[in-house]
């Protein structure tokens, strides 16, 4: 199973809800400013859960985007070793945005999150109606760029990894047609192609 990071740009986004964050293999980094010199109870309590698998990166200077470029670099190094793994920059900083871009071109599993809740493994795991689920679904997969399966079989199986539990066939069917009902997906003799959500 390909890890999941989550790196959190502290100075832009204070999350209050990392405990979501426990039951899922996720390895956190948390970065944290120059200038910031506290961090409260709640968070370092939630860091603790993840034992060897959260880190907080210090910054060791002030500067224009400081922290962002300390970030971006951590991001490729991390990359170069494991080039299968998800990143989610949680960050309401759009600047990241280009290099998401780039990375994605690059067949790099990356997207920017606002929040912890918007990732979408977690998304899908507490999605509860249909369109929760379709919502989730369209969201992961177009954070995937050019590598979206092209097949239903593969599509199924995307969807399938998505939820902590393995959906039956009928209720994965029950998905594809809604995706193709809200004219996401185009389906021929088992190929699938995509459109933008209408």
């Amino acid at each position: 199973m390909a890890t999941n990071y989550v790196l959190i740009d502290y100075e832009n986004v204070q999350p209050r809800n990392l405990e979501i964050l426990v039951n899922y293999p996720f390895k956190v980094r948390v970065f944290v400013g120059a200038s910031q010199a506290k961090i409260p109870y709640e968070l370092a309590a939630a860091m603790q859960h993840f034992g060897d698998n959260a880190q907080y990166v210090k910054i060791g200077g002030n500067g224009k985007n400081a922290l962002d470029f300390h970030l971006a670099f951590y991001v490729g190094e991390l990359v170069a070793k494991e080039p299968e793994a998800y990143f989610h920059v949680i960050s309401k900083d759009t600047g990241f945005d280009p290099l998401i871009k780039h990375l994605k071109a690059r067949n790099i599993r990356i997207q920017r999150e606002k929040d912890l809740a918007e990732i979408p493994v977690l998304r899908v795991s507490t999605a509860t109606s249909d369109n929760e689920k379709v919502a989730a679904i369209m969201k992961n997969l177009a954070g995937r760029g050019h590598s979206r399966p092209r097949k239903v079989k593969t599509l199924a199986n995307t969807i399938n990894t998505l939820f902590t539990k393995k959906l039956e066939e009928q209720e994965l069917m029950s998905l594809i047609n809604e995706l193709q009902k809200k004219c996401y997906i185009v389906v021929s003799d088992g190929n699938v192609s995509y459109k933008p959500p209408q």
